[in-house]
Formats: structure tokens, C-alpha cells, sequence
């Protein structure tokens, strides 16, 4: 529900043609909540400054007046870390490649552990981006291969290969299409209407399919250190910062049976690690991914024995597998 823009809002420091409107709690509904942080695009250095507020009635922490849809659009261009093309990174491009496919191998890791995968399954990555995990479990097992995304990237290698839409997920007709896995790897986080995507989700999943979700986790070691320069902030674009309880609890509204709780993700915690600390340092000014590549890949490799235990010590994510009640 979208109520009238607050005037709050005009206490901060924005561009003048950015609009904002009034939310309510995605999880209670409450209009009622106190400020909680101000965040910035601190990866690209887009302008802005955006309130986030903390419900007085549940606790929810959400973006709150958030900017309209039309012009979060604009916060998903090619500078966004999930849509860059680039490939050349000069003598680090193996390491970067390795560190891309990495990725999707350690979503492939999870997925395996609750879904039998063959090329009858059914699935659906949504908020799929350039569509490499997708590419990567039709290769690997000949799935039928679906992918919606709020930006349209069917021109991105390998898109060809899956049936692509793009829109809001929860606009999409499937024409009565059912899945045998779902998948939001950092989606839900970005929703302008979360709760409604959890139910949506649940009437495409067939009797036996799972739906598996990832978010960072707003009670974690790297929002303590970091408060405002988290990356899980990533102002304007999430739109609700979740931790343990509420991700269990709107889940649950959804009428969705939590089978498994993981105080982890396939995204790398590390990454977390490294960006709130160049955030703290750059306040706003955003990353420099060409200057960050070689520090990067060299402070993963010193903390790389910490980085072992990273499953066991709540960094940054958290991951929810679920299925029809």
C-alpha cells in the first residue's frame, strides 16, 4: 500500500527531480516508524540520500519514502555490479572470471542438496540479471529454463537459451505454468511489494517444488561494523533490510512451510568485508571496480583462513528454503 509522500524527506539531500512516496510496513502494515539509517549508492556513487525507517509496530526496517518505481530504474544501469558486461580486467581476468562462475557453482552447491535436477525440471530464477546460472544448469542438466528480471537483458550472451520475460515479476503471466524450483538470489531484498511476490511464488511452485531464497541479513557482524556504509544497504535499490526473524516471518505470511534455514548464501561473505570497508572510506564517492580488483583478490587471499569458517560466523547472509503449506 502507498500512501502520500512524507515532507520528511525534504530534510535531506537529494536531486530535485527525484520523487518519493510514503509506504507502509510490508509486513504489519503499520504507518508508524522511526528513522533508523540514511543510506547511499555507495557502489556507484550515484546522488542521494535515502531515509530507512524501523516499524514501531513489528520492527521492520524498510526504505521509507522510497523513490517511485520509473526512476529506480535508473539506479540499474550498466554500472550495476549484477548487469556489468565488462570482461577485460587485465591480468586478473582469470580471477574474475573464476570468482563469476564460482558464484553460480556454490547456488548450484545449494539447490542440488533440496532438488533432484534433470532436464525435465522445471525452473525459475527470478531477478535472474544476465542469466549465467540459469545458462549454467541447462548445461549442466538440460533443465527447462525460465528467468524474469525488472531490466531487460535479453541481449546479454546465453539469454537466447531461457525463456526470458521482463517487468515486474508479479505482472508476469506464466499462463499456468508451475516450477519445480524457484529462485530469488537477491531479489527480495529489491521488491517494491515482497509479501505479494512470497504468494505469487507459492501458487507457480508444483505440490513437491521448492522455492529457495537468499538476502543479506540485517543482524550480522558486518552491519554492526559498518551501520550506514553496509553493502546489504545498497540505497535506493533495497527497498527492505531483512534479518533472521523478519525473513522467517514473511515467509511464513505467505503461507510457505520453511524446510531448512541457512545462516549463510552462495553470494561471498568476503565481499562484504571488503566493500563496507572501501565504503567507509569513500563515503559515497563510489567504487572504482578496475582500482578494487587487486586489493580485492589480495585480501580475500590473507583472510582466506578466516574465510573457511564463514558459514559459522553470520558475516552477511542468510537463506531460506521453503515449500506449499
Amino acid at each position: 500500500m502507498v500512501t502520500e509522500s512524507s515532507t520528511s524527506i525534504a530534510t535531506l539531500d537529494n536531486p530535485s527531480d527525484y520523487r518519493f512516496e510514503k509506504v507502509v510496513c510490508y509486513e504489519c502494515g503499520s504507518d508508524q516508524a522511526s528513522d533508523f539509517l540514511v543510506g547511499q549508492d555507495d557502489l556507484t556513487g550515484k546522488p542521494g540520500n535515502f531515509q530507512y525507517v524501523k516499524c514501531n509496530n513489528c520492527s521492520l526496517v524498510y526504505h521509507n519514502p522510497r523513490l517511485v518505481l520509473d526512476q529506480i530504474k535508473d539506479f540499474y544501469d550498466e554500472e550495476y555490479i549484477a548487469h556489468r558486461k565488462e570482461k577485460d580486467w587485465g591480468i586478473l581476468t582469470p580471477a574474475y572470471n573464476w570468482a563469476m562462475s564460482k558464484l553460480d557453482r556454490d547456488k548450484h552447491k545449494i539447490v542440488k542438496r533440496y532438488v533432484q535436477l534433470n532436464n525435465d525440471t522445471r525452473i525459475l530464477d527470478v531477478g535472474c540479471a544476465v542469466g549465467t546460472f540459469l545458462t549454467f544448469l541447462k548445461k549442466k542438466y538440460g533443465c527447462q529454463a525460465a528467468g524474469v528480471d525488472f531490466i531487460n537483458l535479453e541481449d546479454s550472451p546465453g539469454m537466447e537459451q531461457i525463456d526470458f520475460r521482463f517487468g515486474l515479476y508479479y505482472e508476469q503471466d506464466f499462463r499456468g505454468q508451475t516450477f519445480d524450483l524457484i529462485t530469488m538470489w537477491h531479489f527480495l531484498e529489491h521488491d517494491y511489494d515482497p509479501l505479494r511476490s512470497l504468494k505469487f511464488s507459492r501458487e507457480l511452485l508444483t505440490d513437491e517444488g521448492r522455492l529457495i531464497i537468499e538476502v543479506p541479513r540485517l543482524d550480522c557482524l558486518t552491519f554492526k561494523l559498518f551501520r550506514n556504509r553496509w553493502p546489504g544497504v545498497q540505497a535506493p535499490q533495497h527497498t527492505v533490510l531483512l534479518d533472521k526473524a523478519h525473513f522467517q516471518t514473511l515467509v511464513r505470511k505467505a503461507n510457505l512451510e520453511i524446510i531448512d534455514y541457512l545462516p549463510y548464501g552462495a553470494f561471498p561473505a568476503y565481499f562484504y568485508i571488503y566493500a563496507g570497508m572501501a565504503f567507509k572510506r569513500l563515503k559515497g564517492k563510489g567504487l572504482d571496480l578496475q582500482k578494487a580488483m587487486l586489493p580485492y583478490f589480495s585480501g580475500q587471499l590473507l583472510l582466506s583462513p578466516i574465510l573457511l569458517f564463514a558459514k559459522y560466523l553470520n558475516l552477511s547472509m542468510q537463506t531460506i528454503v521453503c515449500k506449499k503449506n
